[in-house]
């Protein structure tokens, strides 16, 4: 959560509170549980607002290649900052470290599966990482995934992919592509 709001500023029930979100399903699903909570413990009326981010829309390249801090957050940041929302839900691992001034990480859920999974092409179920043929390639877009992997399996081609959930997994089933196989947060299927 960021939140704009201070303990003196609660809104009244009646208002409520808006929460910005990006429109991934991902997203929307981690908003929706975080409204349902609010409402639940709370009695407080919560609209979800969504929308795309930088990081959202530029999908042909590398996330550490476009160089910005905040791709997936400015737009939820700003959101806060121009008071069309009170509080916005994203992945931590997307915050930037230092956070912008007026806004505050206010509470932490708990966290999901922290695993990563291996998605094989269908052609390719049964086997691991271990037996994939030499020069095979593994999409991730975890530069941190892509580093250990191409320590642990020299043999292997590691590219980026980019997108929800459903590309990642239709860039995977699309032989022009090339992949044999996906690294993926499990939280995220």
């Amino acid at each position: 959560f960021f939140s704009t709001m201070s303990p003196s500023d609660e809104p009244e029930a009646q208002r409520g509170l808006v929460l910005q979100s990006r429109d991934s399903q991902l997203a929307m699903a981690q908003s929706t549980f975080v409204q349902e909570c609010l409402q639940q413990e709370h009695s407080i009326r919560v609209r979800i607002h969504s929308g795309k981010t930088l990081g959202d829309k530029v999908l042909n390249v590398p996330l550490a290649k476009i160089g910005e801090k905040g791709l997936f957050t400015k737009e939820l940041e700003e959101a806060l900052l121009g008071g069309r929302a009170d509080l916005a839900v994203h992945s931590l691992k997307d915050v930037p470290t230092k956070m912008t001034p007026d806004l505050a990480l206010t509470a932490i859920l708990a966290r999901h599966d922290p695993h990563d999974a291996l998605v094989m092409r269908k052609d390719l179920a049964g086997l691991c990482l271990e037996t994939l043929p030499a020069g095979s390639v593994v999409g991730t877009s975890s530069v941190r995934r892509r580093a250990l992997l191409a320590h642990l399996f020299p043999d292997l081609c590691f590219k980026d992919v980019r997108g929800n959930l459903n590309t990642r997994l239709a860039k995977l089933d699309d032989p022009a592509l090339g992949y044999s196989a996906l690294i993926l947060a499990v939280a995220g299927l």
